[in-house]
C-alpha cells in the first residue's frame, strides 16, 4: 500500500515582526538602543505626515481692513489720523468692513467705535446705514439740526419720528415726513444757548428732498411716535 505523503506548504525562514522585536529587546544593550531609535524615527515620520496633511495656522487667509486708531464718538468726521490699516484673519473680519483708508476719510461716523474695531458700512452715515436700518433699498440718510436743543437727547437709534416745521402762517405745524427712522444721534446741545442737536434719519428719496429743502430756511424738529 502506497503511503500518501502530506505536502507541507512553503514556510518562510524570515522571522516575524514581533519575533524580531522580542529578540532585539532581549538582546544586548546596543540592540535595544537601536530598536528604540528605530521606533522613535517611525513615530517622527508619522507625526511629520500628520502635520503635512493638517491645515497650517500660518497659512490662513488674512486681509487688510480699516480700523479705528482710537475710541471715536458718533458725529466724528474721520480723517487720516483716526484710522489705519490692519491685517486680520478672514474669519475675524465682519461683513461690510472697509478695506481702503481713502474710502472712509471725510465720512461721518454714525456710531461709536472702539480702538482697533474694524469700520463697516453701517458705522458710517450714508445710504448703506439707511438701507440696513429700514430694509428699504431706496432709503437715504438725512442729517437734521433740530430747533429744540432738548429733543435730540430724547432720541435713540431705531426710534420712529415725524419731521415737522412751521407752516406758512407759522400758526400750525407742517408735517414734512412721517415714519422716519433715527439712524444716529450725532450731537446733542449742552445748553439752551447751543444749537439744537444733530440727528441722522432715514427717509425715502422724495421725503428726503422735501425735508432737506425745508431745513435750509426753516427750523425743523421731530415728534416721537
Amino acid at each position: 500500500m502506497t503511503r500518501r505523503r502530506r505536502l507541507a506548504g512553503p514556510r518562510t525562514l524570515a522571522p516575524l515582526l514581533h519575533e524580531r522585536v522580542a529578540t532585539a529587546w532581549n538582546g544586548s544593550g546596543w540592540a535595544r538602543a537601536l530598536l528604540l531609535r528605530r521606533i522613535a524615527a517611525g513615530l517622527l515620520v508619522g507625526l511629520a505626515a500628520v502635520l503635512a496633511l493638517s491645515p497650517q495656522a500660518g497659512s490662513e487667509t488674512r486681509t487688510e481692513v480699516v480700523v479705528a486708531v482710537r475710541d471715536l464718538a458718533p458725529g466724528a468726521v474721520l480723517d487720516a489720523t483716526a484710522v489705519t490699516l490692519r491685517t486680520l484673519p478672514q474669519d475675524a473680519i465682519p461683513d461690510g468692513a472697509r478695506r481702503s483708508v481713502d474710502g472712509v476719510v471725510g465720512r461721518l461716523l454714525a456710531a461709536p467705535l472702539r480702538r482697533g474695531e474694524p469700520i463697516t458700512d453701517v458705522r458710517l452715515a450714508g445710504a448703506e446705514l439707511a438701507r440696513s436700518a429700514t430694509g428699504d433699498h431706496d432709503a437715504v440718510g438725512v442729517p437734521l439740526r433740530l430747533s429744540d436743543p432738548d429733543v435730540a437727547a430724547l432720541l435713540h437709534p431705531g426710534a420712529t419720528v415725524d419731521v415737522v416745521t412751521l407752516g406758512e402762517r407759522q400758526q400750525q405745524p407742517l408735517v414734512l415726513a412721517t415714519g422716519a427712522t433715527v439712524l444716529a444721534v450725532l450731537d446733542t446741545a449742552t445748553s439752551a444757548m447751543d444749537e439744537g442737536g444733530l440727528v441722522l434719519v432715514a427717509l425715502s428719496p422724495q421725503a428726503a428732498t422735501r425735508v432737506a429743502g425745508a431745513s435750509l430756511s426753516q427750523p425743523v424738529t421731530v415728534t416721537v411716535r
